[in-house]
């Protein structure tokens, strides 16, 4: 894999030799085998590779959801290993965003109160600015009073969205966020990912296995048996799909 260019931006996360191991002796399994990465400030970054290959683990690792088992794990300048039960809850609920691809909406709560969830846990109060900045750029004024079943998937997932950058974080983490939801939709998601990135100067870490949503992204982060084994800069679709047929030379047919 080439050197990364060098970059002007803040690192807004970063993992340095980052190891997961599940298991020991024959049964060992190294998840994540010394990932050292930066995560730009303003920035949508992908992380892609074959089932198995580390991605949703160094997610979870990066996203406080899952403790490494060597290395660090680095966000908004705080080392997540130094940090207390409770200092790592207030750093998840101030810090970063989540986006799931089941949604996680509340069903008996209206889109706008699941919105304003992470912030009525926390005890804040929203900025009606920003608020409504969001609202709007994710489209879902006309919707703000319907509760998740009167939403189509689309609809859910920007709510979702919102509810993701409603706190201002400092990175938002993406889980498959299109998996559940058709063409059309996804492109809907897509679409508003990207624009909070460009407009909102949000910075967004999607774990996907589509190249078409890879294809959305700044940067391709492409994992293999517990490592970065290649990066892509400005993807396109036939690029990503080129990549990951390197990394999986025995698949002759996507699935």
């Amino acid at each position: 894999m080439t050197a990364a260019p060098a970059h002007s931006s803040p690192v807004a996360a970063s993992a340095r030799d980052l190891t997961k191991v599940y298991g020991t002796g024959e049964a060992e399994v190294r998840a994540l085998d010394g990932v050292t990465v930066d995560l730009f400030t303003g920035e949508f970054t992908a992380v892609m590779g074959p089932s198995g290959s580390g991605k949703s683990t160094l997610m979870h690792c990066l996203a406080a959801l899952d403790t490494p088992t060597a290395g660090e794990a680095v966000v908004g300048g705080s080392s997540l290993g130094t940090l207390k039960d409770k200092q790592l809850t207030r750093l998840r609920r101030e810090q970063i965003g989540f986006v799931f691809q089941a949604f996680n909406l509340v069903p008996t709560l209206t889109a706008q109160e699941n919105i304003l969830l992470p912030l009525d846990l926390a005890g804040r109060k929203p900025d009606p600015a920003w608020f409504d900045q969001v609202v709007d750029a994710v489209g879902m004024r006309s919707r703000l009073g319907h509760k998740p079943t009167e939403l189509s998937g689309g609809q859910q997932q920007r709510a979702a969205c919102a509810r993701a950058l409603v706190s201002r974080p400092a990175i938002v983490f993406a889980d498959e966020p299109t998996g559940n939801l058709d063409s059309t939709s996804s492109a809907e998601v897509l679409g508003f990912l990207r624009r909070s990135v460009d407009e909102l100067g949000q910075t967004i870490v999607m774990v996907t296995h589509d190249p078409v949503a890879a294809s959305y992204t700044d940067r391709v982060l492409f994992l293999a048996d517990g490592r970065i084994v290649e990066e892509m800069r400005r993807p396109d679709r036939d690029s990503i799909l080129a990549a990951m047929a390197r990394l999986t030379p025995a698949r002759t047919t996507g699935n």
